[in-house]
């Protein structure tokens, strides 16, 4: 587990080369804001975190598997993520700032172009 990256995900990657190729410019990982957003875009006053199904309980999703061994530990885990989350979106709000959550299995082959279109156009 200690290899698996917190920045510069693949998914992330992928959204970052989307908004980049339509001719958005943002910084990324500003420690200024609550919850270090993947995706800041200032000019428009938002934020886009890109998450992980599994390590922020994505419910009803099929990449949220939940570990056969050491399950009460690793449900207090995602349990707090999910927590985190939540604080820091409520915080960002309170700044101004519209938040955006794409999750990984937004981001797979069939449904890729769908979910990229609607960040563009809930951006304004």
């Amino acid at each position: 587990m200690s290899q698996i990256k917190g920045k510069n995900t693949k998914p992330e990657i992928m959204v970052r080369k989307f908004l980049f190729s339509k001719g958005y410019r943002f910084r990324i990982h500003i420690k200024l804001l609550p919850g270090k957003p993947d995706i800041v875009l200032s000019k428009y006053k938002t934020v886009i975190f890109v998450h992980g199904c599994f390590w922020h309980g994505h419910e009803g999703c099929k990449y949220y598997v939940i570990p056969k061994t050491r399950t009460e530990w690793w449900l207090n885990k995602i349990r707090n993520n999910s927590h985190k989350d939540n604080e820091n979106y409520t915080r960002l709000s309170a700044m101004g700032w519209k938040v955006m959550t794409i999750f990984e299995c937004e981001l797979k082959k069939d449904i890729r172009e769908k979910t990229l279109n609607e960040l563009i156009t809930n951006i304004y």
